[in-house]
């Protein structure tokens, strides 16, 4: 008899508390499999809406072979004037099937686990990409909501500190909420809270993009000729004459290459995609070193196996703990003929 769980989002949570490490070597396990082919990945599914043009919602269907084995779906919405209503701007559910019968037997809080990838992927990033560079001593959140939040705590938690760290955002309440954050984790180094966003950018050697914009507001490349090592979460903060500027890194070219991101649009600008160093799957098998005499952009679209890894993790550890809560007769016509 098939069965169905519910996990809240307090559930993910604690499941996913204090293991940084460990979920950054999951979700490098995971990235490697789908760059290897062990993967099926296909476009993300946009629903948007006449009514409200900042606001959309995702579908990111997937499936991930390896010991994992599990197929699955994040459905995630993002709706920017949440925030000033007091609300989180996402909020999602990750679905996930069973790779045999097909049959979902999962439905868990998804907006956790996707900031925990998106987070633990980030840090990933920053290490792989900062080898044979100087590594980065001063950093700066540009952008400062939750994805911030859980960028900064991976970071710390897989041997991060800096000197230095700069904040901008265009909301002082989200600057203060960060800024309690980082006082609160106890982080090292100075803070400081830049008005403006060449300043940031100038003053930091790493510099982290978490913020909703959805066309490029950051035009000069004079702001970058210092080099810096830029994760480029948020993937439409960039002109695309920075773009052709860098060093470029993705995490899945067809991916990233779509939906108006700054990389697509230097794409459509320039007619070829010569702009793209590899991805960081290429890093990672030493096929791609990127040079140290750019800036170096790393923009990860996001994919959906990564949600699933985070996801079947989640599920393992809390059926685990004993504190599975199954739907009773969530399936209920299973006799073909009655």
């Amino acid at each position: 008899m098939p069965s169905f769980a519910v996990i809240s989002g307090a559930q993910v949570g604690s499941a996913l508390r204090g293991r940084e490490k460990q979920i950054v070597e999951l979700v490098e396990d995971a990235y490697r499999l789908h760059s290897a082919g062990d993967s099926v990945n296909p476009p993300s599914y946009f629903l948007r809406f006449p009514d409200r043009p900042s606001s959309r919602i995702i579908a990111l269907p997937a499936s991930l072979g390896g010991q994992a084995g599990v197929d699955g779906l994040k459905w995630i919405s993002s709706f920017p004037e949440n925030v000033p209503a007091g609300l989180p701007r996402a909020s999602a559910v990750l679905i996930l099937n069973d790779h045999d019968t097909g049959y979902p037997f999962a439905c868990l809080e998804g907006s956790i686990i996707s900031a925990t990838r998106t987070a633990a992927l980030a840090a990933s990033a920053a290490d792989w990409l900062s080898r044979g560079r100087r590594r980065p001593t001063r950093v700066g959140f540009f952008g400062t909501g939750l994805i911030a939040r859980y960028i900064h705590t991976y970071l710390a938690a897989t041997g991060w500190s800096f000197d230095e760290i700069g904040v901008h955002d265009l909301s002082a309440d989200s600057v203060a909420g960060f800024r309690g954050h980082l006082e609160r984790s106890g982080a090292a180094g100075r803070i400081t809270v830049h008005a403006g966003a060449e300043q940031l950018l100038r003053a930091s050697d790493l510099v982290v993009f978490a913020t909703i914009a959805g066309q490029p507001h950051v035009g000069d490349p004079s702001w970058f000729e210092h080099n810096p090592l830029v994760l480029h979460v948020s993937l439409r903060d960039l002109a695309p004459e920075i773009v052709l500027a860098a060093t470029n890194i993705v995490d899945d070219v067809e991916h990233c290459l779509k939906a108006n991101t700054s990389p697509h649009l230097a794409e459509q600008l320039t007619g070829n995609r010569d702009f793209l160093h590899g991805t960081l799957g290429d890093v990672m098998a030493g096929r791609v070193a990127a040079p140290a005499d750019r800036p170096l952009v790393f923009s990860p679209f996001g994919l959906g196996v990564l949600d699933l890894a985070v996801g079947r993790h989640v599920y393992d550890e809390v059926a685990r703990s004993g504190e599975l809560h199954v739907v009773d007769d969530f399936f209920h016509e299973l006799r073909r003929y009655g």
